[in-house]
Formats: structure tokens, C-alpha cells, sequence
């Protein structure tokens, strides 16, 4: 080394190396130290949410924004302690942010997205929405994306930026929904015995609302069937339930009042 470098040049190393190297081990200490203390933030701060009944929505959100703050924050502090001139630091990071910022205008909207979203509230974590033919249950709301979970447990990511300016369909805003189902029977039955029948099922169930008449009517006289319209109103939480538990019910009990479940059929008649 003493041939490569000069005595002053030496010096000049062995001097930086002195006043450099306490530094350096400080601000790595102050590193890890301060990850640690900013685990710790977070996890009050997600109890201190939690006991004050803070909106689920908010938390993800509150989290992360917190935690990219920190960090930014650590890494400053840690870069200052080692003797980095900030004032020039802060110039060229502000520099260095407007061209990320134009680069990543995309992920800025996402995150404007995200702001509005917790704002407005078209739909929380815990709702049950369809986006663009896939359905899922929110599970977190973050800063620039929104996680759901599908019903056969798959996990969709969809940008904030996508979901605040499309058309969501939220199925757990309202406390009541209406069911429409539509049941056929064959031309030559008993249409008042079906309807009756309906009407006497749905008068004796709970889980529909009374408050709201129910519909039921000849909607159609179709090729192969005569169709029922049956409309009623239920609570949101019982809406598939009552749905399915008709569908299998008319299916069953239909045949033994009499009543059959027409399939489609063409008659041909042929003329010598």
C-alpha cells in the first residue's frame, strides 16, 4: 500500500478512516435500532386504532403511510450522523423526488386514489364487492393498492387508482336486498296452485322481510314454459342463503304438488 499511495495520501486515509469509521458503526447501530423502535410505533399505533374503533379501512392505510414516514426519517438521520451535508442532500433528493414523481405519476394517482377511497367510502374492509366480473371480500385498503380475497380464497390486488374511477358493485353497503328468481312450469298447470304455493312458503319464512310485500306474478308465456316472477326482500347477510334454500325447494316440492318443471322441447308434426 505504501508504494501504491504517498505518505500524505496515507495520512490523508488513515485520518479519514479515524474520523469516518465511529461514525459509520453509530449510524449502523442507529439503523437497526431505529427499524426496531419503528416496528414497535407501529404496533401501538395499529393497538391505539383498535381500541378506539377506528374503521378497519383505515388502519392498512395509517400503517404504511407511517412507516414509509419513519423510514424515510430514519435514513435522513442516519445519513446526517455519518456526516453527510444535508443541505445538498435535500437538494438533490428533491430533484431526485420531482423525477420519480413524473416517472411515477401512476403511482401517485394510486395513492390520491387511496385517500379518496378512505375518504368517501364507496366501499370499506369487511365489504363484499365485485370489480370487472371478479368478486371478493375486502380485506385491507392500503396506500396504493386494495387486497380482496375471493370466495374460493384467492387474493386479488387491484390498484386504488383502477377502483375509484371504475364501476364497483358493493354488495354490503345496504342492510336489505331483493331476490328475483324466476321458476317455470308447464303449459296445463295449475298457475294459482304454484303462486299460492309460493305465497304460502314465503309467508311462513322468517328471513323474508314482511314490511315489503313480495311479488309473485306470471311474468311470460315462453316456448316451453309458463314463468313465475317471485320477488321478495330479505337482509343482506341472509340474501344467498334464501336463494339457494328456494331454488332446491321448488325444485323438490313442485313435482309432488303437481306441478312439472318444463325443459326445452320442439314438436314436430309431419304431413304425408
Amino acid at each position: 500500500m505504501n508504494d501504491i499511495l504517498s505518505p500524505e495520501s496515507y495520512t490523508y486515509l488513515l485520518n479519514l478512516i479515524i474520523e469516518y469509521a465511529p461514525r459509520i458503526i453509530l449510524g449502523f447501530i442507529f439503523l437497526i435500532v431505529g427499524n426496531s423502535a419503528i416496528k414497535k410505533v407501529i404496533n401501538i399505533l395499529e393497538k391505539f386504532l383498535s381500541s378506539r374503533n377506528i374503521d378497519k379501512s383505515l388502519v392498512p392505510f395509517f400503517r404504511s403511510l407511517l412507516s414509509i414516514t419513519l423510514q424515510v426519517a430514519l435514513i435522513i438521520s442516519v445519513l446526517s450522523m455519518i456526516g453527510v451535508e444535508m443541505t445538498s442532500f435535500l437538494a438533490i433528493l428533491g430533484a431526485a423526488g420531482l423525477a420519480v414523481g413524473l416517472a411515477l405519476k401512476d403511482t401517485l394517482q394510486n395513492f390520491a386514489a387511496g385517500v379518496m377511497i378512505l375518504f368517501f367510502k364507496p366501499f370499506k374492509v369487511g365489504d363484499f364487492i365485485e370489480y370487472e366480473g371478479t368478486q371478493g371480500t375486502v380485506k385491507e385498503i392500503q396506500i396504493f393498492n386494495s387486497i380482496l380475497t375471493t370466495i374460493d380464497n384467492k387474493r386479488v390486488i387491484i390498484p386504488n387508482g383502477i377502483l375509484q374511477t371504475s364501476i364497483v358493485t358493493n354488495f354490503s353497503s345496504e342492510n336489505t336486498r331483493r331476490i328475483i328468481w324466476t321458476f317455470s312450469i308447464a303449459y296445463g298447470d295449475d298457475f294459482e296452485k304454484a303462486k299460492n304455493l309460493l305465497l304460502k312458503w314465503i309467508k311462513n319464512d322468517k328471513r323474508i322481510l314482511k314490511d315489503k310485500e313480495p311479488l309473485v306474478v306470471l311474468s311470460e308465456l315462453a316456448d316451453s314454459s309458463v314463468n313465475i316472477m317471485v320477488r321478495v326482500w330479505v337482509k343482506s347477510e341472509d340474501f344467498l342463503e334464501v336463494k339457494f334454500d328456494y331454488n332446491e325447494k321448488v325444485y323438490s316440492e313442485f313435482p309432488r304438488n303437481g306441478l312439472s318443471i318444463p325443459f326445452p322441447q320442439l314438436d314436430v308434426n309431419i304431413n304425408k
